[in-house]
């Protein structure tokens, strides 16, 4: 065979390998609205950056006959690239070739990129999109498996980890995207569950479709499994290279500055008309969050999930933040199970990852009753505690208004190590709000007053008297548990300035091997 020819069985070859399952499985995955693995990759990193490995790689199975079908790739592309010039660490599951499931050699690729990715430093994408494991390998399956899911653990906190679910995601393969930092799925054509509704109906009798059972709006509106709710792939891929922009390539390293003409002391003078004067009123933090930030733009992250906790990453004179804040719009902005997990998740991440956190609070208490606490509230609400007291990286706190009790103590306070701790003059930080102090600190007397009229006078003065005295930041600003309270117009500003002067801060925790967060 002269030269020629080898370099055109190579060329034969690698047209051979692009084509996956052949052209009659592609046409039938964009029959379905899919995209084919190579094109969501294509599309995801920047034109012509895509440096591939692998392309040779077949399955090793003999089992069952398997050992007669062979393609090239064995069902997962992975490689390298870029996004804005970024090096990123890609695999995407190919549907075509044996519905995508997972071999030994399958696994053995995937696990070669994240080796790759730790090595250098640099993020790692996965897009998803399998019929699980490949039965007719039986246990090198699983073990590919397993192997898989102890890179992402020893990757976590290292490298950032996304996952984009683009198909079906079942069984045990749904545990390495739920070890990664965010997960996201489309309206259709996406699911994870650890079984299907065939199984879920031989066990328990239960008739659920497919989509109730683990589609893409139960997992961002109920399980809080998925981070972001695509309504297609295209909107997905866009939003993993927005993500990125916000993050470092690794733990060791600072997220990138980018360039904005967005004023630092750009006044916001809406903001000292936002906090409406009754005080159990609602207000949108969204727009407080979005009249401060860089350009106006927010990155919501879980936006679907636990809505009296708002999330997401933002950017202040181009350097990146994370925002947590409560949401006074829904449920009163009050912390429960699920709120107190999405930031506790949220807080980890970002301290991980040498992004500052921005807190804005405005918290009435924890959401009582018996559903709560038999679900584990006390639990649930020290994760976010322990989020916040073990992070390191520059805190900065806006008490917005409400902010009382425990909840108080929760949300990035002074004694937290919070760096910096602001309050608007609109701030009430108590123990409790004005009507339940009074109930708790006059209740014998409120029970001798006959009169209604004469006990609703007194409870009224009672309250005035109580909201002169701590509805307010002063009472905590003379202790220094707030360390200014600012105009609200110039929150932008200040917030700037802290970053600034916290660009150099050094805390470090007590050697140990690991926390023990309340799981």
């Amino acid at each position: 065979m002269s030269n020629q020819d080898k370099v055109k069985k190579l060329i034969d070859l690698r047209a051979e390998a692009k084509l996956g399952g052949g052209q009659k499985r592609i046409d039938a995955q964009h029959n379905k609205g899919k995209m084919t693995a190579r094109e969501r990759i294509e599309m995801l990193l920047d034109e012509g950056s895509f440096e591939e490995f692998d392309m040779f790689v077949t399955h090793r199975c003999t089992n069952f006959g398997l050992e007669k079908t062979k393609f090239l790739g064995d069902g997962v592309i992975t490689g390298h690239g870029t996004i804005d010039g970024r090096v990123v660490y890609v695999f995407a599951q190919d549907f075509t070739v044996f519905g995508g499931s997972l071999s030994e050699t399958f696994a053995q690729k995937i696990c070669k990129v994240m080796d790759m990715a730790m090595k250098v430093g640099a993020p790692v994408i996965g897009l998803n999109d399998s019929g699980g494991a490949r039965i007719q390998e039986g246990v090198t399956s699983l073990a590919g498996y397993a192997e898989i899911f102890q890179r992402n653990i020893m990757a976590s906190g290292v490298i950032p980890q996304i996952s984009a679910i683009f198909g079906p995601c079942a069984g045990g393969a749904v545990y390495s995207p739920a070890l990664t930092d965010f997960i996201m799925m489309t309206e259709e054509n996406s699911y994870m569950f650890v079984t299907g509704p065939k199984v879920v109906k031989t066990v328990t009798g239960e008739d659920i479709s497919t989509d109730d059972l683990g589609g893409g709006k139960v997992h961002a509106t109920q399980s809080g499994v998925s981070h972001f709710l695509l309504e297609n792939e295209e909107e997905g891929l866009m939003l993993i290279r927005k993500l990125i922009s916000y993050l470092p390539q690794n733990n060791l390293e600072e997220a990138p500055i980018t360039e904005t003409n967005d004023p630092i002391d750009r006044l916001e003078d809406s903001l000292n008309e936002i906090i409406p004067d009754n005080p159990n009123m609602p207000y949108d933090v969204k727009d407080v969050i979005h009249s401060i930030v860089d350009d106006g733009e927010f990155l919501e992250v879980h936006r679907n999930y636990a809505k009296n906790m708002v999330v997401g990453f933002a950017k202040f004179d181009g350097q990146s933040v994370g925002i947590v804040a409560n949401q006074p719009n829904y449920l009163a902005g009050v912390l429960d199970i699920e709120s107190s997990k999405k930031a506790a998740r949220f807080v980890r991440f970002l301290d991980s990852f040498n992004i500052p956190i921005i807190t804005l609070v405005d918290v009435p208490g924890f959401m009582p009753g018996s559903q709560q606490e038999r679900g584990g509230i006390i639990i649930h609400g020290a994760k976010l505690l322990f989020a916040y007291g073990e992070a390191t990286v520059p805190k900065i706190t806006i008490t917005l208004r409400k902010s009382y009790g425990g909840a108080h103590d929760v949300m990035s306070s002074k004694q937290l190590r919070g760096d910096l701790n602001y309050a608007w003059p609109t701030a009430e930080i108590a123990v409790m709000g004005a009507a339940g102090a009074v109930e708790v600190l006059h209740g014998r007397k409120l029970r001798s007053i006959e009169s209604d009229e004469e006990r609703a006078k007194f409870v009224q003065e009672q309250e005035e008297e109580y909201k002169e005295k701590f509805a307010n930041p002063y009472m905590a600003a003379s202790y220094g548990y707030i360390d200014d309270v600012i105009e609200p117009r110039n929150t932008r500003f200040r917030i700037i300035r802290g970053l600034q002067s916290l660009a150099t801060k050094k805390v470090v925790n007590p050697p140990k091997k690991h926390s023990n967060i309340p799981l």
